[in-house]
């Protein structure tokens, strides 16, 4: 069954950065907000990169990404998927990134994953001309990756953002 994307993109015009994911987990997608599960490392790593604290509320999420210029989102808009197995993803129907690079100043774009990654090469790279970053992945499945070593890699997303 397939399965529509139900976040929209979170982005402003002094977004500077734009993060995809692959698809939001069955947690994100209940709780209507990108990094849902508790056990996802994502909010815990941006903020530790940043200096910032991290954030709880879907409001605090929101304000911590925008006062960061970092535009969030996911590669994918539909596709069938088991569960939150990014594994288990077929028939990919792609988002349009075209409403985030027209309106804001993204000087970098990073994928969270590799599912993220393919996608993303696959479909919105021959449209954007823009290459990826692939980063690590902060889901709790990525656990050959501790919280350390997830931060001093996601320590490049504060490069475009002129905090290192």
């Amino acid at each position: 069954m397939r399965i529509p994307h139900p976040i929209p993109p979170l982005y402003d015009n002094t977004s500077a950065i734009l993060i995809l994911g692959s698809f939001p987990s069955v947690r994100s997608r209940e709780a209507g907000f990108f990094y849902g599960h508790p056990q996802n490392r994502f909010w815990r790593v941006t903020a530790a990169v940043t200096g910032a604290e991290v954030p709880q509320s879907i409001p605090e999420k929101r304000e911590f990404l925008l006062s960061h210029h970092i535009a969030l989102w996911d590669v994918i808009a539909s596709c069938e998927i088991t569960g939150s197995s990014d594994s288990s993803i077929r028939n990919v129907i792609p988002n349009d990134l075209s409403p985030i690079l027209s309106a804001a100043p993204i000087r970098c774009v990073y994928v969270n994953g590799q599912i993220a990654a393919k996608y993303y090469e696959k479909y919105q790279r021959p449209v954007t001309g823009i290459p990826a970053v692939c980063l690590p992945s902060t889901s709790p499945a990525n656990a050959a990756w501790s919280f350390e070593r997830l931060c001093s890699v996601w320590q490049e997303i504060t490069v475009p953002l002129g905090l290192k």
